[in-house]
Parts: structure tokens; C-alpha cells; sequence
């Protein structure tokens, strides 16, 4: 029976959502949608989500519960929500917390102690295979696992739709007490943390409750990811493993933590390819510490997670996670644990991972709400279609399908519509990021701009990216080293030539690039071949941020003849 034929959501009886983009309710619904369900398609007029256990157990972490979906989901819909639908929604988001974890009361440091909400609950859990393996019986009416099983446990038992809470607390680190400045130390200006960025710390840390000290903090790049981080460090007060994707990165790291806090140089570490140097707070590399030197040998650089008192481990854009840092994380539960990115979108789709062993959705934030504030700078998003020449065309269509993608990925008609693009912005700092190295060269060598990969030396990068700060460069071509964290504040222009099929997370990286306050407003551009392989993953990478309330406003660039 219609309720309001009138409202903007349609809910399927498999869990699909679909919501109407033009409708006036379009941004509420989207927020709160966003708030328990995945996006799955955003073509112009329809918006598909998909409502899934862990999005459900996320939102449920968070403090949503059932009466609040239900009730908010039916008023933006435009017919009765199916009645398998309400039944799914309540049956999982009611199971996150029936398995809790405590500390042990006899012997903490050797057990962790297992309650369950009902008796029917432990029936049911301790004849999973789980539960068989690792339940030890406690007594006459309690269950314990060893402390050394606490992470695979909750890993395996989320597998099982069996979501843990975990309120066992943790073990104290080494004692460091330091603070922020109220002054940047670099330029004298004021600094203070943002409003939102407490509000980050303190959802993540909950007073200090069991609950707390272990979680993700979602925001977009340029919104004060690393801040969070040191508000968190000052927080928590204890030894800190930092753990960051590139050199780049940890050097970004130090340079943050010698600027806005009152740590001196001997208090801060770096433990990567070129140095290592464990301090009070260490920043590493996963790379670093995923190195063995064949696949018969064990990882050399893990111990670095076991051979200090660490209170705290932060993970740098915890969604590119390597797996074996997934098991040395699974081995620390003990620690306190928070992790930071823009996106938490995995594509190997480990996000459950994430969420059993470094912690629950703790705190994100539209981005967009973000631009309104000023916080990051407003974007406009493109989607520059551009047609192959007659003769790549023919060549395309002979072609095998593990061609296609490169072969649209390299169009060469691609190289003027950048020089074109140069040309509309020509007082901006622009980046040029893709993936193919032949591609970049020539666009290098076209463009008269230097080039960066993964094979230009540390040193040179550092370079040329101050060089690009500090205006003595406008235009800078990089590869996917722009995927991560690359501090460039005056970047306002991003063209997107190339990537990597329909990486949702690449996407949400390389806009980050441009995103730190501005004056202006930034363009991000993406350059696809039309009718092509390429331009069916365009429409997947565009998700993620078509989620965060990003519009692509399509370009048609004719060729000349």
C-alpha cells in the first residue's frame, strides 16, 4: 500500500534502495542512507544503495539503532518497506554486541573472558567452528579464550555474522605526556584543533570506556586526518607506532609532529627503508615492514610491532592495510588502535577486517558539509569524454578484452584535451596523475613539466614537490605515488588521465589532492575514452564521492579531423 507516492526512496525487497537525485530530499536522504547502507550505482537520476551486515553492525557501533532506521527510512519512502526488509535490518544490527568481550577477572593477562547476551546465544556461538576451536570453558556458567586469540577471534566470528563487541580495554604503553602548541612552530600562525576533529577524538576514545580507544576516523584529505591523530596521541599520553604508506608520508608525519606538538627531534623516529630509529613515537612504513627477502622467509621488520611498549598503533589510510599487517594487528589487541582515511572502500573487500581488528566506523563526516563550513575547498567535478581516431577505434574493437581498458587508457587524443585543460587554468597549480609511465613521459616532454614515479629518487621528489609549493612550478605530472598522502596545499587543478580499473579509493585520493582550503574553487577532471572499457569503471570509481555529494558534469571534446 502507498504511503507517499510523493517521497524520494524506493525500498526493494532485496535490500536495494533506490533514491531519485532530484528530488528535493535528495541530500537528507542520501546523508542518512549513507549512514547504514553501501552505494552501489549513480547513474544522473537514480541513486542504488545496498543495505549489508556490515554496514548495519557499523552503524550500530556508532549508535544507530533499529527504531531510528526503520522509523526515518519509511518516511522518506515512497511505498510500505518490504517486510523482509525490516526483519533483516533488525536480525543483524541486533547481533552486534550479543558476543562481548571482558577482561578477565582472575588472570587478565593470560584470558580474556566471553559473555553472551542469551543462553540461546551461546548455544549457538560455541558450536560454531569458532567457537569450538577457541571457546574454553570457565567455570560452570562462563567461557574464556586465551588473550593471544582475541583478534582471530573476533575475525572469525565476524565471518560467521557473529560481530564481537570488544570491551576488554587494553594495556597501558609507555608513558609520554606531551601537548599541542596554540602556535605552529614552522610559521607563528595560531592553531588550534577544529571543532570536528575533537568531536573525532572523543567519539574514538569515549572517555576512556572499555568500548573506546579502538575504531576508524572517516574524513576527507585536507580535513585534518593527522590532527585527529596527534589530539589522539595527546589523549591517550603513551608511546605511539605510527604506520604510513611511503616515505613521503613519514616525512610529512615528522614534519606535523615537530610543528604542532611540544616533541623534540629525539622523541620522534623513523623506521623505514633508509632509516631506523625506534623513539617515543615511531613513524613506519607498511612497506618496510611487509619486506622479506623471498616468499619462503619470514617478514624481517614485524618484531617492531612486539619489541616495544607501544600504548598506541595508528594506521595511515588504514584502507590500504597489507595483509600481513592485518595479522601482527590481529596479534595486538592489547594496544590501542585508531585508524584514519578519506575512504574506508577496500578492493579486495577486506573492509570486514578493518572493522574486526583495528576497530568500528568511530566518527565520518560528509565531506560536502565540510566544503560548506570552508573546512575544504569547493570542488567541481568533470568527466572529459574524449572519441578514439578512426584508426585506434578499428584497432580497438580487433583488440582482446585485456587490451581494451589499456588501449582507452592511452588514447592519444587524451594529450590535447590536457594541453587544452592547461590552457583554462593558466595562473593554477595543476597536477597531471595517471598510471601508465609512457603516457606520463610524453606528457611530460609535451608539457614541458617535470615528472614524478616511483622511481624518482626521494631526494628529487622532495624537491620538486617544494618547488611546486613554493610557485617556482605550476604544472607537475605525477604517477600513482599521488595516490597517497602528498602534502600540496596550493594545488587546485587535478587531471585525471589514467587508472586503475574502478578503484573507488583511488578516486577519493587523487581529489584529496586538491581539496586543502583554498580561495578558489578546484576542478578535477577526468579524461575517458568514450564508448569504451574505460569509461564503464569511470562509472564505479565515481562512486564513492557521487556518495560524499559530488556531481560529474559531463564534457564531449570533439577531435579535430
Amino acid at each position: 500500500m502507498a504511503i507517499n507516492p510523493t517521497n524520494p526512496v524506493i525500498v526493494q525487497g532485496d535490500g536495494k534502495v533506490l533514491l531519485e537525485t532530484q528530488h528535493a530530499q535528495f541530500d537528507h536522504a542520501r546523508d542518512f542512507l549513507a549512514r547504514f547502507a553501501e552505494l552501489e550505482a549513480s547513474p544522473e537520476l537514480l541513486h542504488t544503495y545496498r543495505i549489508t551486515p556490515l554496514s548495519l553492525w557499523n552503524a550500530a557501533s556508532a549508535g544507530m539503532g533499529h527504531e531510528e532506521i526503520v522509523h526515518t527510512l519509511r518516511g522518506l519512502s515512497k511505498f510500505d518497506v518490504p517486510e523482509e526488509v525490516l526483519q533483516t535490518i533488525d536480525d543483524t544490527i541486533s547481533r552486534y554486541g550479543l558476543v562481548r568481550l571482558r577482561p578477565h577477572p582472575d588472570d587478565p593477562r593470560q584470558f580474556i573472558r566471553v559473555e553472551f547476551e542469551t543462553l540461546f546465544v551461546q548455544r549457538k556461538v560455541s558450536t560454531t567452528a569458532t567457537g569450538e576451536e577457541m571457546l574454553i570453558a570457565d567455570g560452570r556458567r562462563h567461557y574464556k579464550i586465551d588473550a593471544g586469540m582475541r583478534g582471530i577471534f573476533k575475525q572469525r566470528l565476524l565471518q560467521e555474522r557473529w560481530p564481537v563487541e570488544d570491551l576488554a580495554g587494553f594495556t597501558e604503553g609507555d608513558p609520554l605526556p606531551f601537548e599541542l602548541r596554540d602556535e605552529m612552530k614552522e610559521s607563528g600562525r595560531p592553531f588550534a584543533v577544529r571543532e570536528y576533529q575533537q568531536e573525532a577524538v572523543d567519539r574514538w576514545f569515549m572517555e576512556g570506556q572499555p568500548a573506546g580507544g579502538h575504531g576508524v576516523v572517516v574524513l576527507p584529505c585536507g580535513a585534518g586526518k593527522t590532527i585527529v591523530s596527534m589530539a589522539a596521541m595527546a589523549k591517550v599520553g603513551q608511546h605511539t607506532l605510527i604506520l604510513c604508506n611511503n616515505q613521503t608520508a613519514v616525512n610529512q608525519w615528522v614534519r606535523e609532529l615537530l610543528d604542532k606538538t611540544d616533541l623534540t627531534p629525539d622523541q620522534v623516529g623513523v623506521y623505514s627503508g633508509t632509516e631506523k630509529r625506534i623513539a617515543p613515537v615511531t613513524v613506519a612504513t607498511y612497506q618496510v615492514l611487509t619486506w622479506r627477502r623471498s616468499k619462503r622467509h619470514d617478514y624481517e621488520h614485524l618484531h617492531l610491532f612486539r619489541d616495544h611498549n607501544w600504548g598506541l598503533l595508528i594506521y595511515d589510510e588504514v584502507h590500504l592495510l597489507p595483509a600481513p599487517v592485518f595479522g601482527a594487528t590481529a596479534e595486538l589487541q592489547g594496544c590501542r588502535r585508531l585508524g584514519v582515511t578519506a575512504t574506508l572502500v577496500r578492493e579486495d573487500g577486506r573492509e570486514g577486517d578493518v572493522f574486526s581488528l583495528v576497530g568500528p566506523k568511530r566518527f565520518d563526516l560528509p565531506w560536502q558539509l565540510l566544503e560548506k563550513q570552508g573546512f575544504v575547498a569547493e570542488a567541481l567535478c568533470y568527466e572529459v569524454r574524449v572519441p578514439f581516431s578512426s584508426r585506434d577505434r578499428d584497432r580497438y574493437e580487433r583488440a582482446g578484452e585485456n587490451e581494451k581498458f589499456r588501449m582507452a587508457s592511452e588514447n592519444p587524443v587524451k594529450l590535447d584535451v590536457v594541453h587544452t585543460l592547461v590552457e583554462r587554468h593558466p595562473d593554477e597549480h595543476i597536477l597531471i596523475i595517471g598510471t601508465y609511465l609512457s603516457q606520463l613521459k610524453r606528457l611530460s616532454r609535451d608539457l614541458g613539466a617535470p615528472l614524478i614515479t616511483g622511481e624518482t629518487r626521494h631526494r628529487d621528489r622532495e624537491r620538486l614537490f617544494r618547488q611546486f609549493r613554493e610557485g617556482q612550478i605550476k604544472v607537475l605530472v605525477v604517477s600513482k605515488v599521488a595516490n597517497f598522502a602528498i602534502d600540496l596545499p596550493d594545488a587546485s587543478v587535478a587531471v585525471q588521465v589514467s587508472g586503475s580499473f574502478g578503484s573507488r579509493q583511488e578516486e577519493a585520493q587523487r581529489l584529496g589532492r586538491i581539496l586543502r582550503p583554498k580561495e578558489r574553487e578546484a576542478h578535477f577532471y577526468t579524461v575517458i575514452t568514450a564508448d569504451s572499457k574505460e569509461q564503464q569503471f569511470a562509472m564505479k570509481r565515481q562512486l564513492f564521492l557521487t556518495e560524499q555529494g559530488y556531481r560529474y558534469h559531463i564534457e564531449e571534446y570533439a577531435a579535430a579531423k
